[in-house]
């Protein structure tokens, strides 16, 4: 055994949880998403899911990428720096820059990407990058990235973020990345008094509004748009694998930095182009957002509806104003273990444990869809509130 397999093989957690009978990962779905799913050849409700406008099997999403298909192939077989633009990937970057408000977009294969590249390119070793401690995992692994001086507040403090900008250069840039949407939490970032500090200390705001579009603002234009505050922050950017119904990402901002983003941004030029069916899908997506505002309606009707029923029946559910309802456990066995108890009752909920949160406040997220029914959410809140209670969390 060389040294580094010796090494790795010490890591055993994953083999103890699955001797428990509660490994959570990995579980193999056999139909399309939505809300139901079918795993082992049961019918089980989805509550795991990220498609919060319930769109991924939208017949009119499926037929624009299978005609994309048929018109350009599966793949572009190269990066959009040399031989991979599509006229499509332009048009897809003209209607992302109108849909957020900003000069000009730019699009990237994953979500990810778009974070761990375009972080790096936006700081160097004499500037600042600001960050909420609870940051998605992408923004953190952007900002390990750069040469940028790295400064770390507490969630949502807005005091904590002035300590750290007034530590600043006045001279120097001053990037301030945070999540519009927590992921995990589903609390929202304080964007105005964020606006008020930059124009305070001259500062660049930068927005992941992954989780905020299609479910804030008007017609689903995020976060910003929901405070009014889309012309003070610089940089948005997003993701197409949840309200977007695809998979790839974007981010927009004025001529100047998406242009030197466009020459500069290592996991743009070398990063194979989105397949020619993701990026018809995400126009598809665009389009039916903005033409079907009872999509969104209904995806806050059923969210206040949820969220009153969660607090009602005593559940831990923290700061949420979103789709997104943590249910608190703070404990990580007892997070699989009511897990594996809500599959067995037909839910199936993911579990969020350190690294993607802090040791006391590992929970089950529970996420909505436009598509789910009042009815489902009762019966699920019901077989969970069983399974809370035999855990002894509520």
């Amino acid at each position: 055994m060389n040294l580094l397999t010796e090494k790795l093989s010490r890591y055993t957690e994953p083999q103890r949880v699955k001797a428990l009978g509660i490994y959570p990962y990995f579980r193999e779905i056999s139909s399309h998403q939505d809300t139901e799913v079918t795993i082992d050849g049961k019918k089980i409700l989805m509550f795991g899911s990220n498609a919060y406008t319930g769109l991924t099997y939208d017949k009119r999403i499926v037929d624009a990428a299978i005609k994309a298909t048929e018109k350009y192939g599966t793949g572009c077989a190269g990066s959009r720096f040399l031989n991979g633009t599509l006229d499509i990937h332009v048009q897809l970057e003209k209607e992302l820059a109108e849909f957020v408000g900003k000069d000009d977009a730019l699009c990237f294969s994953t979500g990810f990407t778009v974070n761990e590249g375009v972080i790096p390119q936006l700081v160097g070793k004499d500037d600042y990058v600001i960050f909420d401690d609870r940051v998605h995992a992408s923004i953190v692994d952007g900002r390990r990235l750069s040469f940028a001086t790295q400064l770390r507040y507490a969630h949502n403090d807005m005091e904590s973020l002035e300590k750290q900008l007034a530590k600043c250069s006045p001279d120097a840039i001053k990037l301030i990345v945070v999540d519009g949407v927590f992921s995990m939490e589903g609390d929202l970032a304080k964007l105005p008094e964020i606006i008020a500090l930059k124009k305070k200390y001259n500062a660049t705001v930068y927005v992941d509004e992954a989780h905020g579009l299609g479910v804030f603002g008007k017609q689903g234009r995020g976060v910003c748009d929901y405070f009014g505050v889309t012309d003070d922050v610089d940089v948005i950017m997003g993701t197409f694998s949840k309200s977007l119904a695809s998979l790839g990402g974007f981010v927009a901002a004025d001529e100047a930095v998406i242009n030197y983003l466009r020459h500069t941004a290592r996991s743009y030029i070398f990063q194979a182009s989105m397949t020619p069916a993701a990026t018809a899908a995400t126009l598809e997506a665009i389009n039916i957002i903005k033409s079907e505002p009872e999509r969104q309606e209904h995806l806050w009707e059923i969210t206040n509806y949820a969220l009153d029923r969660f607090r009602k029946e005593g559940f831990e559910i923290g700061d949420t104003a979103s789709p997104i309802i943590p249910l608190y456990v703070r404990d990580t066995d007892k997070t699989f273990i009511i897990t594996a108890k809500a599959f067995e009752k037909g839910i199936f909920i993911n579990p969020v444990i350190p690294p993607a949160c802090a040791p006391q406040d590992t929970l089950v997220r529970f996420a909505l869809m436009a598509t789910h029914t009042k009815e489902q959410i009762d019966d699920a809140i019901d077989r969970l509130a069983e399974v809370f209670k035999e855990e002894g969390v509520i």
